[in-house]
């Protein structure tokens, strides 16, 4: 992948520094962490900020929102697509609820067969689009439009990855897009937030656990 004028090597020690540091911190997936490795987080935020952008921290991409830090964006991968052996991760079809700035779905698009990611803000959807230009990803589909409502036409999808946070719960239209057996990762709650995971067992059941504290943006309603 294309490395902006004056980076270069820089760019790869620090990704290897990145994911070192992740390891530290308890991410054990190996094609995770390969997949963090891969895609250049610097070209997905504001050139004045690329000093800070293979450190372990969340900044502003603008429109009020934020690209998640890296172990919290490693950790929502690993999750949601544990189980899936190399040849089901490769036929996987993932949607990504939030998709911001483009990093988090370039990520996934390294992971999956193939990656949809809806964006309710236009002005953020066109952002990533032309984020992810350079990278020329085959299997990745951005959408505009209502996050709160998934990409019915894709659905049933083998993993959900929510990167806002729902309320006091995951949208019911997101859980009737799962695959029976797939997974959905979300932070849930208002003041205090905490990453969700839901597996469906069953055509009408589903499983929870509620896992680490977190902060995200809300997941607002319609788009603009």
């Amino acid at each position: 992948m294309p490395s902006p004028t004056g980076l270069g090597m820089a760019s790869d020690r620090a990704r290897a520094r990145m994911v070192q540091n992740l390891r530290d911190l308890g991410i054990r997936s190996a094609v995770v962490l390969e997949a963090m490795g891969s895609v250049p987080r610097h070209l997905f935020i504001d050139q004045a900020l690329a000093s800070r952008a293979y450190d372990d921290v969340s900044l502003p991409i603008g429109h009020e929102q934020t690209i998640s830090k890296p172990s919290t964006v490693a950790r929502m991968l690993e999750i949601s697509l544990a189980g899936l052996d190399e040849a089901r991760r490769g036929a996987a079809t993932v949607l990504e609820i939030g998709t911001g700035c483009g990093y988090q779905a370039a990520v996934l698009a390294q992971l999956c067969g193939q990656v949809v990611s809806i964006e309710r803000l236009r002005a953020l959807h066109e952002q990533a689009r032309a984020n992810l230009r350079a990278l020329r990803i085959p299997n990745l589909r951005l959408v505009h439009g209502d996050g709160r409502a998934g990409v019915a036409q894709a659905a049933p999808y083998d993993a959900i990855v929510v990167a806002a946070a729902a309320g006091d719960e995951v949208p019911e239209a997101l859980l009737g897009q799962m695959k029976v057996g797939g997974r959905l990762v979300a932070p849930v709650g208002v003041e205090r937030q905490s990453l969700h995971l839901v597996e469906r067992t069953g055509k009408f059941d589903w499983e929870l656990t509620i896992l680490d504290a977190v902060r995200f943006v809300p997941l607002q309603v319609g788009k603009s």
